[in-house]
């Protein structure tokens, strides 16, 4: 089972730059036609901060230009919230957020939870959303309803496991100085997936790559499309850098989960075909 994510994409109904200074919808179509050769993905999962100004056409904007995508190869489509993004825009134009290759709702086996959290089982393995919006807030929180509802999902365990997905990560990249925004009680999250078969959290909001664990399970924070952050200024800037980026997971084993960073740029390079095969060839442990 691949899949692959995608984060923080900050559209806007009006094609209003991001305060950076990027045209989100440009950096989103940028990185999709970047990625079209990767034809074999079987799930595609946005982990928030779709829209920047919370408008319905930025939610419509993300469903067709990411939808498309995902229909081309027949994966179905999970969305959940971030901190910049509207909820009740969210619910008025995606539903729950899981949506089948036919971009309409509830196309596979799911589960909805009246408090936004939802749940869909693809090839055995369990596809878990969260939200962590706290309205007009950075920082996130997963409420004491959607952790009630989580760990009664989860005494039930997943043919292969549960994989996670919302916004805020419950982990902290290193910095002195500027403590950033993120879920504020990764506690309760480690409580309520203690003993349960979630073996992998997948979240965004730093707009950089960055793994750790929370308990059983592997915690993987995704590169943004709409720029990315460069922690090389030390701790006393922040800096935004251009360019897109997205992952790609390997889940043939919920175990020993391998994330890729696919990183939009120009091509220097690039070898195919026989040419290939015979270089794989003379670099085979058997040499």
């Amino acid at each position: 089972m691949r899949v692959l994510q995608l984060s923080d994409t900050h559209l806007t109904g009006d094609g209003a730059l991001h305060r950076t200074g990027v045209d989100a919808a440009a950096a989103l179509r940028g990185l999709l036609a970047h990625l079209a050769p990767l034809r074999r993905v079987d799930l595609v999962v946005v982990t928030g901060d779709i829209a920047d100004d919370g408008s319905p056409a930025a939610y419509r904007l993300a469903r067709d230009l990411i939808g498309a995508y995902a229909a081309e190869r027949g994966a179905p489509l999970v969305l959940t919230t971030g901190n910049a993004d509207d909820r009740t825009a969210f619910t008025d134009v995606l539903g729950s957020g899981h949506l089948g290759p036919d971009l309409r709702e509830a196309a596979l086996d799911a589960v909805h939870s009246p408090e936004r959290a939802a749940a869909t089982v693809l090839d055995g393995v369990r596809v878990v959303t969260l939200d962590t919006l706290v309205p007009g807030k950075v920082h996130g929180r997963i409420g004491a309803a959607q952790l009630t509802w989580l760990r009664g999902l989860l005494a039930v365990p997943a043919p292969r496991g549960t994989v996670l997905a919302f916004h805020h990560p419950p982990i902290r990249f290193p910095n002195a100085v500027q403590e950033p925004p993120t879920l504020a009680n990764p506690r309760d999250l480690a409580d309520a997936i203690d003993g349960t078969d979630v073996r992998v959290v997948l979240t965004g909001h730093y707009h950089l790559q960055l793994a750790g664990r929370l308990g059983p399970a592997a915690v993987w924070t995704g590169p943004a499309v709409v720029n990315r952050r460069d922690l090389s200024c030390g701790d006393e800037a922040v800096r935004y850098v251009s360019g897109s980026a997205a992952t790609l997971i390997d889940l043939a084993d919920l175990d020993a989960p391998v994330f890729h960073t696919l990183q939009a740029g120009d091509t220097i390079a690039e070898t195919g075909g026989e040419r290939l095969r015979e270089a794989l060839r003379h670099t085979s442990p058997e040499d």
